[in-house]
């Protein structure tokens, strides 16, 4: 009698190979990873899912002190506190993707070793997780941004129809962080010191992107090499749709998308590769 198998396992032949129908049939699991993940970092903790407000809010306000008070640098007409407020939010979903899927392999081992699904899902799961982490803190935003919008005395002009493009936005620092992220886990499962280096390198590439100044603050020359940083395009394109402030410039914007689907196809075929053999070597 022949039997009939509802799941077959073939080894990946092709180096970007990915099963978007396989990994759609695994939904559940994301979801589950994603329930884990949201539980695994605020156990035990005394305030709990509130260190998702907290975090940007205390990063806001050191900026709005040193940066805005004693350095006194401008924020295009925009008071400091909403406006390093709204760089935070919108750095702090790229940074914890790719921080989060940057130890995908080594942190996940115990289950790879075990069980098959396809591997892909635990990063997706990642980004999953820190987009509910931002839903919280893009509302508190929303908050703040609704009060100096009424306030008599800030001036504050979102650009409405801008903001229709929120969920591209979103899908673009999805998917930046998750290509860098898949590198580095990638690349990890062999060097593990360069896992010691993330933070570090995340905390600098912070301050090479208009978080906690404006771009106007970058001598005019280097601007267009600025530009060149993936992430800058992007924040800046979340400051102009709801703030109204600094420029949305269509060019840097495609090239930086070019360059997040240059990294996003890099790290899957890493991803890819790796996967055969990470067990020998985690």
């Amino acid at each position: 009698m022949e039997q009939k198998f509802t799941t077959v396992i073939k080894p990946k032949r092709g180096l970007f190979e990915l099963n978007i129908k396989e990994v759609f049939k695994y939904k559940d699991l994301i979801l589950l990873f994603t329930k884990r993940n949201i539980t695994s970092v605020y156990k035990q903790t005394v305030l709990g899912p509130a260190w998702v407000i907290i975090q940007p809010l205390l990063t806001t306000v050191v900026f709005t002190i040193v940066f805005g008070n004693i350095a006194g640098l401008d924020t295009n007409g925009i008071p400091p506190f909403l406006f390093y407020l709204c760089g935070s939010v919108a750095w702090s979903y790229f940074s914890t993707c790719f921080t989060g899927t940057a130890n995908t392999f080594v942190s996940n081992a115990a289950i790879f070793g075990k069980v098959y699904f396809p591997r892909i899902v635990t990063p997706i799961s990642v980004v999953l997780t820190n987009l509910i982490s931002f839903a919280i803190q893009f509302t508190f935003f929303v908050g703040f941004l609704i009060f100096y919008i009424i306030s008599p005395t800030a001036k504050v002009a979102p650009n409405y129809a801008f903001m229709l493009l929120l969920p591209v936005i979103l899908l673009h620092m999805a998917l930046l962080g998750l290509g860098f992220g898949v590198i580095v886990s990638s690349v990890t499962t062999k060097y593990r010191d360069l896992s010691m280096l993330v933070s570090f390198g995340v905390q600098l590439w912070m301050y090479a992107t208009p978080i906690a100044y404006s771009l106007a603050e970058v001598p005019e020359k280097w601007q267009n090499i600025y530009m060149l940083n993936p992430v800058t395009p992007v924040i800046e394109a979340f400051r102009y749709a709801f703030l109204g402030a600094g420029t949305f410039s269509i060019k840097y914007y495609i090239i930086s998308w070019a360059s997040t689907l240059v990294v996003l196809l890099v790290g899957i075929l890493l991803f890819n590769r790796v996967e055969k053999t990470f067990m020998d070597t985690v």
